[in-house]
């Protein structure tokens, strides 16, 4: 694979944030930058406000006063596209409408030379289709990058039906030399980021509308208990309740309906309501100086438990016994069901069935579950649910013992599969199921998660820290719960499982 060469020339149809962060990493890494707009002014702009941002750079010491002059120099406005006729790669960053990039792309394939290749920034918008009335299709691929693009580090490197595979490797190895991480992807509807994404906010928004928590309470329990680095609520805010929706809409009805991808009423209605989030002042939460922050529930202190039993299991089980010693507690080790016992009170790790189900089913009616962790010894907080059957008594010990180890109790309501450890699970599911359909490689699809969107970990090594068995049950147990096709098992998992039983993994060890 080689890039395309350092000092060629790259020109970027369209300045709005997508088009000039795109212009200011292309100038940054050596090229010459044409800029385009059809808006008068626009491009201009836009490259006066890269200056500012190189300038910044420079007062942080982050870059150097010659090489912020030399990139801003490589910097240009064209007037009309034909100034563009010389450009080795020109990367299309205009509105989301498919008539609209069929139309640029046709005029710009009988403007560039024959060997200059095409690329759209399209985040949703099937390549293959973009693609499908040129004359060279082969030349055209996917060069999806995420906003703000000087900062994030994925790009989404997109083959259509035709695209050459040359073509894709080599606008693979030049994001890579534009220090990027980019990632190989087929033309599906969301690539891999905003396909395998969908869980984080579909999952959230059926928790809330099932009452298992509110908005405040579950961002904290995703972020301080999963790692992840905000809350699904506060990112919808952040991104816009109008985009999100209608991306889960959009790959909802690219895959024709299929559960997995069903938008929310929740959602539809602050779309209805002009409730867009940040933009507009208001989405789960209210903005503005006088806007308070709700606080996340929090259960008050309980007595420390004099006493723990505990029957040990690779994983979670055997990382929260570690916590549990270090905080003083003496563990008399025992043959049940993996968990830790206090009190009367039988704590176990949630497996997508509820408490409540599960105190029925073991025969233990003071039955607790407790949620997955993403790092159980520096943890903050723990969330909990308890069976309706469960005594008061039985809650509290459970409560003291956690509050005990150091950690903020949150109380959700009994759903099944809690919260961090659904929504894992069915993001890893997803995931899974693009390996299986050749969207992308098991690798790829974790690089993808971690650079696009923060993720704390990639959802195919979570899925292996986890223990396939363990998710494979979680989903086996959702969908027996809601009698849903939306939490089937991807197809690769059960092959994998049953390939070995024990040991399956995604990633080698």
């Amino acid at each position: 694979m080689h890039a395309i060469p350092k000092g060629a020339t790259v020109a970027v149809i369209g300045s709005g944030a997508m088009g000039a962060g795109i212009a200011q990493v292309a100038a940054t890494a050596g090229h010459q930058v044409l800029l385009f707009d059809t808006r008068p002014d626009a491009a201009d702009k836009a490259i006066a406000e890269i200056g500012k941002t190189y300038a910044r750079l420079v007062e942080k010491g982050r870059m150097g006063a010659v090489e912020s002059d030399l990139a801003r120099e490589r910097l240009q406005r064209i007037s009309t596209l034909r100034e563009a006729a010389g450009a080795v790669l020109v990367i299309e960053a205009i509105v989301e409408d498919l008539d609209a990039k069929r139309a640029l792309f046709a005029e710009l394939e009988g403007i560039v030379g024959p060997t200059a290749i095409l690329a759209t920034n399209t985040s949703s918008i099937s390549v293959t289709a973009i693609g499908a009335r040129l004359k060279h299709p082969g030349r055209l691929a996917g060069m999806h990058f995420f906003n703000p693009v000087p900062l994030m580090a994925l790009v989404e490197v997109v083959k259509g039906l035709a695209t050459e595979p040359g073509v894709a490797d080599t606008v693979y190895a030049t994001a890579e030399s534009w220090g990027k991480s980019p990632v190989h992807a087929s033309s599906t509807p969301g690539f891999i980021v905003n396909r395998v994404a969908r869980p984080y906010y579909a999952e959230a928004l059926r928790l809330l509308l099932e009452q298992a928590a509110d908005v405040a309470t579950l961002d904290a329990v995703m972020r301080d208990c999963g790692g992840f680095r905000m809350g699904p609520f506060e990112l919808m805010d952040l991104i816009g309740h109008d985009v999100n929706f209608s991306v889960t809409s959009s790959v909802f009805a690219a895959y024709y309906n299929d559960p997995r991808f069903t938008p929310s009423i929740l959602q539809q209605e602050l779309v209805n309501a002009g409730f867009l989030g940040r933009k507009t002042g208001r989405g789960f939460y209210r903005y503005g100086e006088d806007a308070a922050r709700p606080a996340p529930q929090t259960e008050p202190a309980c007595a420390r438990p004099a006493a723990v039993r505990y029957a040990g299991a690779p994983g979670a089980i055997d990382a929260m016994a570690d916590r549990l010693r270090c905080a003083g507690f003496k563990l008399v080790a025992i043959e049940a069901a993996p968990g830790l016992y206090c009190e009367g009170a039988a704590i176990h790790l949630s497996d997508g069935r509820s408490a409540t189900e599960r105190a029925e089913m073991d025969g233990h009616r003071d039955t607790v579950l407790f949620d997955l962790l993403l790092d159980t010894a520096g943890a903050t907080r723990i969330a909990l649910a308890r069976a309706d059957q469960c005594g008061d008594a039985a809650w509290q010990a459970a409560v003291g013992l956690f509050q005990a180890a150091g950690f903020a109790v949150t109380r959700l309501d009994d759903v099944p599969g809690m919260a961090v450890m659904r929504t894992v699970a069915m993001l890893a599911n997803e995931a899974a199921d693009a390996v299986n359909q050749g969207v992308c490689s098991a690798l790829a699809v974790d690089i993808a998660m971690q650079k696009g969107v923060n993720y704390p970990r990639g959802p195919l090594a979570w899925l292996d820290a986890i223990g396939m068995c363990h998710v494979v049950a979680v989903l086996s147990n959702l969908a027996a719960a809601y009698g849903e096709d939306r939490y089937r098992v991807a197809p690769l998992l059960r092959r994998k499982l049953a390939a070995d039983p024990q040991g399956a993994r995604f990633h080698a060890r």
